[in-house]
């Protein structure tokens, strides 16, 4: 049977440093980033004071809607906000459906509501039981951000959200593509978002040592690959892209931004939240994906790295890259936007996803932002201080989530 091509018609961005997707993009392609001391909770006790912030309140996100400020979780809120700019960008409405049982509505989150959950168990302790919101479960439950589109946009075929840490936003994507190229739909909505800057989540990532503490220079917290790099920055944010068909959205004469054409999914089987250092299922994954494209290794000639800026992260993910492409990888163009951006957790995959799409599209290569001192275990071309022109017929981006997950999706250039 051959397989149906999937071409990207439609793109929404929240980030800290841009809250739609030229903004984002533009500020990427600068290694501009939104990194901000935490103000909205007292962060006095904590070791890191610093994260990356969707620069909108509550109710900014709600627009007209004032209500959902109070019935909807921020991670909900940006979700819904990043899916109406897909939406418009793809020229597509609630109803625009011929048939909404064969558009899938397939978004993620990695933490989930974390703010609600905190509040009311703030409120049950304080105020008693009897005064916990009836909304609570349905705030603070992962599915309800695909369950919160899909009401929506009027979505009726395959409905869910993947969990997966920081690959969740991938396997999202992943998931969406097969179901529109093995038939069974003919556009999908997904994605990932979050918003898990809480005091409980951020000292929990500081128990763990995974959080950068360079409460003194926050905007230079985030270095990928460099030699003083000492965690990651917790970031916030929503990415949704719109997939749909090739002759689907040529019949609609919708815009075409990009092709995906390969997905690929692993295990480590190692680790509660450390990669394993042989990189075997890492570079598997890799693999896997260039296949599922039909994409020799050596066409590929840019990839969005995972870049998380931590030790053992980042120079695992090098000797990934080197077993999957062999001397080809040093022949890559590769960044970690993560250093403008900080790490969405469940929102990165796709937000690096759209950076991707427009790197192709655009012949850019983003920078990775604050990469100073080059890692000597971290060898190759990271991209550092400024974006580079360099046109590619495919990229990648790849992920990895605690639990040993690891995700990537392969990209094409679209060329009428």
């Amino acid at each position: 049977m051959s397989h149906r091509r999937v071409v990207i018609t439609g793109m929404g961005a929240l980030a800290c440093n841009g809250i739609d997707v030229p903004s984002m993009w533009s500020a990427v392609v600068a290694g501009r980033h939104g990194i901000v001391p935490i103000t909205w909770f007292d962060a006095s006790q904590h070791q890191t004071r610093f994260a990356g912030r969707v620069p909108l309140d509550q109710a900014q996100l709600a627009g007209d809607e004032p209500k959902l400020a109070r019935r909807k979780d921020r991670f909900v809120l940006l979700a819904l906000r990043a899916a109406q700019e897909a939406m418009i960008m793809a020229g597509l409405t609630r109803d625009s459906w011929a048939d909404p049982f064969r558009v899938c509505t397939i978004i993620g989150s990695g933490v989930g509501g974390m703010q609600t959950i905190e509040g009311e168990y703030a409120t049950c302790l304080s105020r008693g039981p009897s005064r916990v919101s009836p909304m609570l479960v349905p705030k603070m439950i992962i599915n309800s951000v695909a369950g919160d589109v899909s009401i929506r946009f009027g979505t009726r075929g395959p409905c869910y959200s993947i969990v997966t840490a920081c690959a969740t936003a991938t396997n999202c994507l992943g998931a969406a593509f097969h179901h529109i190229r093995r038939g069974q739909c003919d556009v999908g909505i997904a994605g990932g978002s979050e918003a898990a800057l809480t005091p409980l989540t951020v000292a929990a990532f500081n128990s763990m040592g995974a959080l950068s503490t360079r409460n003194e220079d926050p905007g230079t917290a985030s270095r990928p690959f460099d030699v003083d790099r000492d965690g990651f920055v917790m970031s916030e944010g929503a990415g949704i892209l719109i997939l749909e068909e090739l002759e689907h959205a040529k019949r609609r004469k919708a815009a075409i931004f990009g092709e995906i054409v390969g997905y690929g999914a692993t295990g480590d089987a190692y680790h509660e939240t450390k990669p394993d250092p042989t990189g075997a299922a890492g570079a598997a994954c890799l693999r896997m994906a260039l296949s599922d494209a039909r994409c020799p290794y050596d066409n590929v000639g840019y990839l969005n790295a995972h870049g998380t800026s931590t030790t053992v992260n980042d120079a695992t993910e090098t000797h990934v890259i080197k077993q999957a492409f062999g001397d080809h990888a040093r022949r890559l163009s590769i960044s970690s936007t993560k250093g403008a951006t900080g790490h969405a957790l469940g929102a990165a995959g796709a937000l690096e996803a759209i950076i991707t799409v427009l790197a192709l599209r655009h012949g850019t290569v983003p920078p990775t932002a604050n990469l100073v001192r080059p890692d000597p275990a971290c060898d190759l071309n990271y991209t550092p201080h400024h974006a580079r022109s360099r046109t590619c017929q495919y990229a990648m981006s790849n992920n990895l989530g605690f639990g040993g997950h690891n995700a990537a999706v392969v990209f094409r250039r679209w060329e009428a």
